[in-house]
């Protein structure tokens, strides 16, 4: 049956049915056709153009398959390199986008049966880094593009540029060390070993004496010997008798309120002083003078009293 022409409705009907993907089994890549469905394909595998392509591909079939893995590699490597780099990424969503142009190399005519195949192949050729997980193969694409190598090597010139002065004395002092020690052994010398490096840190030394820390407090020895046997008063050595804090240098004594105790220290003290025929060695006060005549005054007057 002739093929309908092109703009006419059965070319257009023909074309709407074979919209979008078709079997693989029913795709001849000797040919270049894809049938719809089996009674398709075996009575395209009939017909004399298609028996008149397999025996010109029969004379030299390992010709013809090399060609078609060759193209096949090519297309899929390209996809690879030009969508998603250097990237890891899974080797079934590089596939089914090759796939969905209509006019690429199937598989089936190549020399790999399945897609593990060709991944574990590209592993092993170098074009591309294959790893297996859980999910399934991932592939990343191997840059070895001149241009890429030279970038490269412009990184790594970068980085040795960016060494730092301390790191390249470190390495010179090293090969000067290593370019010594061969010189002497050539000369049958023995180098020079350098003396083994101190231990930092904080070392005890075992002949001390050994460090002993008391919580208890110690009682001052001042406090043992003003207190003696006959007096009765136990002293407290951890309670100051007057606050510091509390004395203030600058407020002045009240003399009215002190008057009492003064007249009484005052008399004892001439009533001492009397019988000893003893000055008084600090001069009195005012205040503590006019207490002292009213209470001479208050005496005489009660000595009148008595003797009337």
């Amino acid at each position: 049956m002739p093929r309908a022409e092109v703009g006419t409705p059965k070319y257009l009907a023909n074309k709407m049915k074979a919209k979008g993907l078709q079997r693989l089994r029913w795709y001849c890549q000797v040919c270049s056709k894809q049938c719809r469905d089996e009674n398709g394909f075996k009575c395209h595998a009939q017909s004399e153009s298609h028996l008149r392509q397999m025996l010109v591909v029969g004379e030299s079939a390992g010709k013809h398959i090399a060609d078609f893995s060759s193209q096949f590699q090519h297309d899929f490597v390209q996809l690879l390199s030009r969508r998603f780099g250097t990237k890891r990424v899974k080797a079934n969503s590089v596939y089914q986008e090759f796939i969905q142009d209509r006019t690429h190399l199937h598989m089936n005519a190549t020399r790999w049966v399945t897609l593990t195949e060709f991944v574990k192949h590209l592993g092993r050729t170098g074009v591309a880094r294959v790893d297996e997980t859980e999910k399934g193969w991932f592939i990343a694409w191997i840059d070895n593009s001149p241009k890429a190598l030279a970038k490269q090597e412009a990184s790594m010139k970068k980085e040795r540029m960016n060494v730092s002065d301390e790191q390249r004395e470190r390495t010179l002092i090293e090969e000067q060390i290593e370019r010594a020690a061969a010189e002497a052994v050539a000369s049958g010398s023995k180098p020079e070993q350098s003396p083994p490096a101190e231990e930092l840190g904080l070392k005890r030394d075992e002949a001390t004496e050994k460090l002993v820390l008391s919580l208890t407090p110690k009682v001052p020895a001042l406090a043992s010997t003003s207190s003696g046997p006959s007096s009765g008063i136990k002293l407290n050595a951890f309670k100051p008798a007057a606050n510091p804090l509390k004395h203030n240098p600058l407020k002045r004594p009240n003399v009215f309120k002190q008057a009492p105790a003064s007249s009484s220290s005052a008399s004892a003290s001439t009533n001492a002083e009397k019988p000893n025929g003893k000055k008084r060695e600090a001069p009195m006060t005012a205040a503590e003078r006019l207490v002292f005549e009213e209470q001479e005054r208050k005496r005489r007057r009660m000595e009148r009293d008595s003797t009337v």
